[in-house]
């Protein structure tokens, strides 16, 4: 399919099947030794190679590397400013699901949202996004050079490509796998949830997960 021409509805459609293969491809870089799944997220037992150093300005203007999040799980969603409906709808899945756990488990977690927009999602332009009140509070907006943004995805192995639509105010969408990651205090790949879990399946997994002493370093 011609990506410049296609119909702009059929974006979040594209970017839920690209969510689920790359769901598909998380269970592909396990190694072998059995598989758990968890109530709407993907887990299994082994190693993932999934996520990784990387370099990134923050929405303070700060520059950062994974070493300034660890010793707190994280929560990190792919996606940019200007995404008209799937990355917005992510954020408040997010941010609902947190809001329905105890307020000090919620605290727990560090919610992130890395742009795989970096020419245009500058750290003024983040730092006015995740100030939303549907987004969960607290939330980080990490952004970069290309280079630098381009590093980080590939070592959570996400895909995104830029669309030109002439039909949108934007000039440009941006193509991207749709998921939440969970990663441990150590940085360490847990799970993943795909694009419209239900809020009350990822709380609940967030809850086990503190349970059974995940969220220590």
């Amino acid at each position: 399919m011609d990506l410049k021409n296609r119909p702009i509805w059929l974006l979040p459609l594209i970017a839920a099947a690209v969510s689920l293969i790359a769901v598909f491809a998380v269970l592909a870089l396990r190694d072998s030794g059995g598989a758990q799944t968890a109530p709407g997220g993907v887990r299994t037992s082994g190693e993932a190679t999934i996520g990784g150093p990387f370099e990134l300005v923050a929405h303070t203007g700060e520059t950062v590397t994974e070493a300034d999040f660890l010793g707190r799980p994280m929560l990190i969603y792919f996606g940019f400013t200007y995404c008209p409906d799937i990355c917005p709808m992510s954020l408040q899945i997010m941010g609902s699901a947190l809001e329905r756990m105890d307020a000090e488990d919620a605290a727990v977690f560090q919610p992130i949202l890395i742009s795989v927009d970096p020419e245009r999602d500058t750290p003024e332009s983040l730092a006015d996004y995740v100030q939303s009140p549907a987004f969960p509070e607290g939330l980080i907006g990490l952004t970069g050079t290309v280079e630098q943004v381009r590093a980080a995805a590939d070592a959570y192995r996400v895909y995104y490509v830029k669309v030109e639509d002439q039909d949108t105010v934007a000039d440009y969408l941006v193509d991207h796998s749709s998921i939440i990651y969970l990663m441990d205090a150590n940085g360490r790949f847990v799970e993943v949830f795909t694009h419209g879990t239900d809020p009350a399946i990822i709380a609940a997994r967030l809850e086990r997960f503190i349970e059974e002493g995940g969220a220590r370093s």
